[in-house]
């Protein structure tokens, strides 16, 4: 099973960077302690060697590897809070428990989540001037066809998406893209790297008198990393369930209902059917959703009847206190009242 894991190597370089320490100091003495950092490469265990030497050559952009983790954990758990499954484990050594080792959409979303942070922590280092190999994209130059010059310090995500294929994708292609488990996750992590691509905004200064705008300078910016959780979580909706079928020499990915129209290189894509989870189990790191907070009247995934599988809920009253009737009083204070009220809460049985 360990083997398995190791395939899984974005997921358990999360945890592992947990017990490194950062590599900002880095910025300020380059050359200090640089080969004992470097020696700290071959200690994640969960490294592929690629990424090993990935990480000899480019030891500061590691940190960024580490942000990323934490990013990807943090959006996973706010995207899917309010659902049976909300990224939690029962096992803390595997950031998102057995999950991930399935062909699921869960997994897909993981893995294109985690691609994409990537991407865009490394991104972001390089506009604030923290890696050495990159700075800000300056190849958009002259006067756009809208009539705004193009300056600035636009993101250089070019280089984030090519340090995320080249970190995140090694594991699988150096033991050949031959599998559909491999063929899967190289198509989800390129998919998390196009909700990137396909939203980066256009940011704007105004120059003239009194502010006429006669001239704008412009330059592009990665949207807010909650923005692309969103569509992933959208595209994770609609994901296709796959097979790997032979066409030629090449092994690819098809849809397993040939009637439904095909995926394409954005959409995220899975080969095997979720669990429900709806009940413990700890073989596969499933917490189920007993004691789960449920919304009683909500049609939604977080309602009652969704959330905890039809086997009932309970419901409790607890008294919350809160500021009420606040006044202005001059000058300068605010002055209120406390206010009790009884509420319901009701949890998955």
């Amino acid at each position: 099973m360990e083997k398995t894991l190791n395939r899984e190597a974005f997921s358990n370089t999360v945890h592992s960077f947990r017990r490194i320490k950062p590599y900002r100091h880095l910025s300020r003495q380059p050359y200090l302690h640089l080969q004992q950092d470097r020696t700290l490469c071959e200690k994640v265990k969960s490294f592929s060697e690629g990424q090993i030497q990935l990480c000899r050559r480019q030891v500061e952009a590691m940190d960024s590897v580490k942000k990323a983790g934490e990013m990807a954990i943090r959006e996973c758990a706010h995207q899917f809070q309010k659902r049976r499954w909300n990224c939690s484990t029962l096992d803390s050594m595997q950031v998102f428990g057995k999950v991930i080792m399935q062909g699921t959409r869960e997994a897909a979303f993981i893995h294109a989540v985690g691609a994409a942070a990537l991407a865009a922590a490394v991104t972001g280092a390089c506009s604030r001037g923290e890696l050495q190999k990159c700075g800000c994209d300056r190849k958009v130059r002259g006067v756009s066809p809208e009539g705004f010059q193009w300056s600035g310090c636009s993101d250089n995500l070019s280089y984030g998406v090519a340090f995320s294929q080249a970190f995140v994708d090694n594991p699988e292609r150096s033991r050949g893209v031959s599998s559909s488990r491999a063929l899967m996750n190289l198509h989800n992590h390129e998919a998390g790297r196009k909700a990137i691509l396909a939203h980066m905004k256009v940011e704007c200064k105004c120059h003239g008198v009194s502010g006429s705008c006669e001239v704008r300078t412009c330059w592009k910016v990665m949207p807010p990393f909650r923005r692309i959780g969103g569509v992933l979580r959208e595209k994770f909706e609609g994901a296709s369930e796959v097979q790997q079928r032979k066409v030629g020499s090449r092994k690819v990915l098809l849809p397993r209902n040939p009637h439904f129209k095909p995926y394409t290189t954005s959409d995220l894509v899975y080969l095997s059917p979720s669990p429900d989870f709806c009940l413990p189990d700890t073989r596969n790191g499933i917490l189920g959703t007993s004691g789960r907070l449920c919304n009683r009247t909500s049609q939604a995934p977080e309602g009652c009847d969704i959330l905890c599988c039809g086997h009932g809920y309970n419901t409790t009253e607890t008294e919350i206190v809160e500021r009420c009737s606040c006044k202005f009083r001059w000058c300068c204070s605010v002055q209120c009242k406390q206010c009790r009220h009884v509420v319901q809460v009701h949890t998955c049985r």
